[in-house]
């Protein structure tokens, strides 16, 4: 499938400014502009993070709050349960707070809730838990936010709720003794993007000081704010990118005895970056809520004796190789149903439904669908007599408002622009099926049935050099709306050397000018003829490290290429 090139403009007067003040490459500063990055102050900032730049905790609403209710719980020597949601962020915030907690005070637990048996956030049977068990303060963690009839009746137990999310509230608040999230309203907090693990951390800077703990006493959880900043997918701008920086120093020189171990079951040599922690640490944690029970992935981060949390994440790992098994499976089944439905193609939407298909990776292969066929999709499982799922949206298709357009056909449903979970009666699937398309065909537009590429930048070979790579590895890390900068290079030619490895990818030798350079284009081997038709292409890259032998050398990954503008005819 062809993709969209979109350049991002530049306000060029800003560009040249701050070409000007920081003596760098016009392209770069391009960038930066683009990111908001206008004077060689907020440069500085940006390239050189400081934990000293992070906001006070008590510009939080309800910070003082919910301190002093844990203080009076320390004076009391009540027992306090710490909530949290089975993803990773909610795992990483309740091994934080349990953590820290219990270096303070004594009777404290933690709850993970099932994924089957209890759902999403906040239950009935935790709360029950912590009544018969004699909790009376619950701290909440990346959940709660939306759990307003469950608090009232914790209420009625006489459980106090203290709840830390960051997803956005309703007009109607829960009846907890005090809410952190910098989304609330009223809140004037600065930075809104804090994951539910990052609010607990700040309740957790706040509590230090109070108790006149070491300066740097909450800084020894920040490779778990780190962990759960990368796999939550928020924003890395911020108070986010400079946790991530400084927790991503804590996991590459001195990591929890469970990440050390996921590290050492996945044989990753190399300095981490947040794509490391995407791609290898966070799904082997999220497996363990997917195909069985959370509870064990704060049981890793918590684990102080290494050999104990390496067989926390044998586990862990275990689970995983069961998920993508699982996710591989269920992906073949559904591709191969679409391929059998011959109304498939007129239809602007993918829904798929088996009654089999474990309900713990259908969001998964949701995404996985995406990649393949680039629409809203929805893949659909059934437990015992209701039909559960998950939806995965495009690029500007806001997937939560379509299924919020079929609600009368839904018991229940829930979730943010780009993902959503939904349950209905079995005997109201096709009604469903039909529906939902009628409305993705009503609001869709076909530029967001095309996936677009981002460019940040125009540049030529010339100008890949040691130096302008070295800003590049500055201005990590990298993700949402501080992505690794994309280029195009236009006017670039084959040498004749480029060749098609492993049926699928591209190992380019390109050439611009007297400048070469070699580069890998995954999954681009459908488009090797264009290069042997001899004329110049135009590129879209990233620029990385390539090390052979021993040696390091600068190379390209080709996100795409295209015969150059003045070439086709």
């Amino acid at each position: 499938m062809d993709k969209r090139w979109a350049m991002l403009l530049t306000d060029e007067q800003c560009s040249n400014h701050l070409q000007k003040a920081l003596g760098i490459h016009p392209a770069l500063c391009n960038i930066l502009v683009q990111r908001g990055i206008n004077t060689f102050e907020q440069a500085r900032d940006y390239f050189r993070p400081q934990l000293s730049h992070l906001h006070s905790p008590w510009l939080m609403k309800d910070m003082d709050v919910a301190v002093h209710r844990i203080q009076k719980a320390f004076q009391n020597n009540e027992h306090i349960l710490v909530y949290g949601d089975y993803d990773v962020d909610g795992t990483t915030a309740v091994a934080c707070m349990y953590q820290f907690l219990r270096s303070v005070h004594e009777p404290v637990n933690f709850y993970i809730p099932h994924r089957y048996r209890e759902g999403y956030g906040l239950s009935k049977q935790g709360i029950d838990y912590a009544h018969t068990n004699g909790y009376s303060l619950v701290i909440l963690l990346d959940c709660g936010i939306k759990s307003n009839e469950l608090i009232a009746y914790a209420k009625t137990l006489n459980i106090d709720c203290i709840i830390c999310d960051h997803h956005l509230p309703d007009d109607i608040l829960p009846p907890a003794i005090a809410i952190l999230n910098p989304k609330q309203k009223n809140c004037n907090y600065p930075y809104k993007e804090l994951c539910g693990c990052g609010v607990g951390f700040k309740l957790i800077t706040a509590l230090c000081e109070v108790l006149q703990l070491p300066q740097d006493y909450h800084l020894q959880y920040i490779d778990l704010v780190a962990t759960a900043i990368a796999a939550d997918i928020v924003p890395i701008t911020g108070e986010n990118r400079t946790l991530a920086f400084y927790g991503l120093q804590k996991i590459n020189e001195n990591p929890c005895p469970g990440i050390k171990a996921i590290i050492q079951l996945s044989s990753l040599h190399k300095k981490l970056n947040i794509n490391n922690v995407v791609f290898v640490i966070a799904p082997r944690v999220n497996a363990a809520g997917r195909m069985d029970d959370a509870r064990k992935a704060v049981e890793l981060f918590v684990e102080q004796d290494e050999k104990r949390a390496l067989a926390y994440a044998t586990m862990l790992q275990n689970d995983n190789t069961d998920r993508k098994e699982t996710d591989a499976t269920i992906t073949e089944e559904a591709l191969q149903l679409i391929a059998e439905d011959a109304t498939w193609l007129q239809k602007k939407s993918t829904v798929v439904f088996q009654p089999h298909w474990h309900k713990g990776v259908v969001g998964i292969v949701a995404s996985r669908l995406i990649e393949k066929h680039y629409r809203p999709t929805i893949v659909l499982t059934q437990t015992n007599e209701l039909i559960t799922g998950s939806a995965r949206s495009v690029a500007g298709f806001n997937v939560y408002e379509a299924i919020d357009a079929c609600r009368d056909l839904l018991l229940n449903y829930g979730g943010h622009f780009y993902a959503a979970g939904l349950t209905m009666h079995q005997d109201n699937l096709s009604a469903f099926m039909h529906k939902f398309d009628e409305v993705v065909a009503e609001r869709i537009t076909p530029e967001m049935l095309q996936p677009e590429i981002i460019i940040d930048a125009t540049i030529h070979f010339a100008d890949i050099i040691p130096s302008f790579y070295k800003i590049i590895q500055q201005m990590e890390p990298f993700g949402p709306n501080n992505m690794r900068p994309v280029f195009v290079v236009n006017q670039v030619k084959d040498t004749g050397y480029s060749k098609i490895v492993k049926e699928n990818h591209i190992r380019f030798v390109l050439q611009q000018n007297h400048e070469t350079i070699t580069g890998i284009g995954f999954n681009l081997a459908h488009k090797f003829h264009l290069l042997q038709t001899n004329q110049p292409i135009d590129i879209v890259c990233t620029i990385d490290e390539n090390e052979w032998n021993n040696n390091t050398t600068l190379q390209l990954k080709v996100i795409d290429f295209k015969l150059s503008e003045k070439e086709k005819g």
